[in-house]
């Protein structure tokens, strides 16, 4: 054996350690090596992290990767937005607070600019049960700075699964930093509008008042909500009161408190249940002032729905008693049948088949027809419209619009009880104010025409120009008849039962009316409706005044007396002479020249 054969080769070793022979373990870098494709979970894994190792050549793959994964995740985003938009889900709790919110309303201003109700900003406090961690102790918190709130309900309400709840609406300012520190979660706040009236009962029954959601309930508040205000404020029209045009009134609110504090101060004096009282601008038909006791604070109206605190000029319907009077003369005088020198024969009782018909102060004699009306004659009245007879009689009243309910623009109004067999006994009786009973601003209405020279308007009260007026009105007597009506009820002042509201230096004309109370179907002696109506100046009419008493009593310095002239007439005179100056009447201690220049010329009685 050589040496060369024994001693090993380096080269040989080295080759065989790089390069094994088949079937034999490889080398480290086959080891390092990825598995073939194809051979489960490990070998996609493998590729994956083939994948993603540091290598130019699969940068390619990579990067559609990356953005294929942005492509799904934006995907999925576009997804729920369209769904959304195609059925959204119910409004989260805040924006649910938002819609039952007070929305804002307008100013309502008197005929002068005066406020009478307006907006003001307040908060209110709400809850979200689901977000409450400890119901009970937010129970006691709450109620432990807000102690009106009712604990019992308050635990009901945070007890639900709603997602909003009301815990109490239009706190004050120091009441909302309490409830603010209390820290409460899920409890917040909003901020709302109030309706406040700054001059409290007065106007309230033409007013109305609004609820907690500033929505209007009655008055003038809730025919503002039908004029579509509630749909400006869901437009996003009216986000603020000075978005919208304040509301102008008819009412004048000097000529207001004056009116009700004359009435108050009868009712008072004369001890009556109630009293109502008005003043109407006979040429433009608009209601000056309107108040009806007892009323209400809309501030706080928890009494308004009293029945003894209704709007008694258009809710009340009563028997007007002899102020239908002047219905009935300007009915028989118009229609030509009867003329200013006509006489009635009121000698002794009027028979009626069973019924008889008397004068309260009888005369005994043949009355003209300026005398039936100062006399106050049951008896000639009833032969007046007994002239015109049934169906005329019906005719005009219906044109005076006094057998259909009165709309104006205050929504609480009452329908006339009309006979529902009217014969000539009815005629009879309806001429003098007894069978037909209406609301007092209905015969307001149609006096106000028969002394303005002829033309009906509907009352209103809204500010109302002549012009507007003129287009409005329609005629309805001829103009000679209407200063008929001035005439006798002047001379009524002068001579008959309108004297005591008979103001030096206004030429007031009126006439007084006295009706008996239906109780339990029949006619109370004792229980009276009074009614007085006076018109300023009487030779050309600006204003009419109406004051009423339900069952006023008598007293020592009225003799014992509790009819009209007694004490809504005295009333009358107390509010002419306050209100007169206010509304621009000035004096006259000079009586006018010729105020009645036609019945002058006829000769009527008293014009000598």
């Amino acid at each position: 054996m050589s040496d060369h054969q024994g001693s090993p080769d380096p080269m040989a070793g080295h080759e065989a350690e790089f390069d094994p022979a088949p079937g034999q373990g490889g080398s480290r870098h086959e080891e390092a090596a990825a598995p073939p494709a194809g051979r489960g979970p490990r070998g996609v894994l493998g590729a994956v992290h083939n994948l993603f190792r540091m290598r130019l050549d699969k940068s390619g793959h990579r990067v559609f990767m990356v953005a294929a994964g942005f492509t799904i995740v934006y995907a999925v985003i576009a997804g729920r937005l369209v769904q959304l938009g195609l059925r959204p889900d119910p409004p989260t709790s805040y924006k649910r607070a938002q819609q039952e919110t007070a929305g804002v309303r307008p100013d309502i201003v008197d005929r002068n600019g005066e406020i009478l109700a307006t907006d003001i900003k307040t908060v209110s406090v709400f809850a979200e049960p689901r977000r409450i961690i400890d119901k009970d102790e937010a129970v006691e918190l709450i109620t432990a700075v807000l102690p009106d709130v009712d604990a019992r309900d308050l635990r009901e309400k945070l007890g639900s699964k709603k997602g909003f709840v009301w815990v109490k609406r239009e706190i004050t300012p120091k009441q909302q930093q309490e409830v603010y520190r209390l820290g409460l979660p899920g409890v917040g706040f909003l901020p709302e509008n109030k309706r406040v009236y700054p001059n409290g009962p007065a106007a309230a029954h033409v007013l109305g008042f609004t609820n907690l959601d500033n929505q209007g309930i009655a008055g003038i508040e809730k025919w503002i909500d039908g004029q579509g205000m509630a749909d400006l404020g869901l437009a996003g029209f009216a986000r603020q009161a000075t978005d919208l045009k304040p509301v102008q009134l008819s009412i004048d609110l000097r000529a207001q408190h004056a009116l009700r504090d004359e009435v108050s101060k009868g009712i008072e004096k004369y001890k009556a249940k109630a009293g109502a009282g008005m003043i109407l601008d006979v040429t433009t038909g608009e209601i000056v002032a309107l108040a009806s006791l007892p009323d209400y604070d809309p501030n706080n109206p928890v009494d308004a729905l009293e029945p003894n605190r209704i709007n008694r000029m258009t809710v009340g319907v009563y028997e007007m008693g002899s102020t239908f009077k002047a219905l009935t003369t300007a009915m028989a005088l118009d229609s030509g049948k009867v003329s200013i020198n006509s006489s009635f024969d009121a000698r002794g009782a009027l028979a009626y088949g069973r019924f008889r018909i008397h004068d309260y102060h009888g005369t005994n004699r043949v009355l003209t027809v300026p005398e039936v009306f100062i006399h106050s004659s049951n008896i000639g009245t009833a032969r007046m419209a007994l002239a015109i007879g049934v169906q005329g009689h019906k005719e005009f009243l219906k044109k005076m619009g006094q057998l259909d309910r009165m709309r104006t623009e205050l929504p609480e109004s009452a329908e006339p009880i009309v006979p529902a067999r009217w014969g000539e006994l009815n005629t009879m009786t309806i001429a003098f104010g007894h069978g037909l009973a209406v609301a007092p601003m209905q015969a307001v209405a149609a006096v106000g025409a028969l002394v303005n020279g002829g033309n009906f308007l509907t009352p209103t009260v809204l500010k109302r120009t002549a012009e507007d007026a003129a287009k409005l009105g329609h005629r309805v007597i001829k103009p000679e008849t209407s200063e008929a009506l001035r005439y006798v009820m002047r001379l009524n002042a002068e001579k008959g039962s309108a004297g005591k509201a008979a103001v030096p230096g206004y030429f007031v004309g009126g006439k007084t009316g006295t009706a008996e109370k239906v109780i339990g179907g029949r006619y109370s002696k004792n229980r009276l409706f009074t009614t007085f109506m006076a018109i300023a100046p009487a030779d050309k009419p600006k204003y009419l005044f109406l004051v009423i008493y339900d069952e006023p009593q008598g007293l020592p310095e009225t003799y014992g007396f509790a009819t009209a002239a007694w004490n809504a007439g005295a009333t009358t005179g107390k509010v002419i002479e306050r209100v007169a100056p206010i509304l621009g009447l000035p004096p006259r201690f000079d009586p006018p020249v010729a105020p009645f220049p036609v019945m002058a010329r006829m000769g009527a009685w008293g014009t000598r």
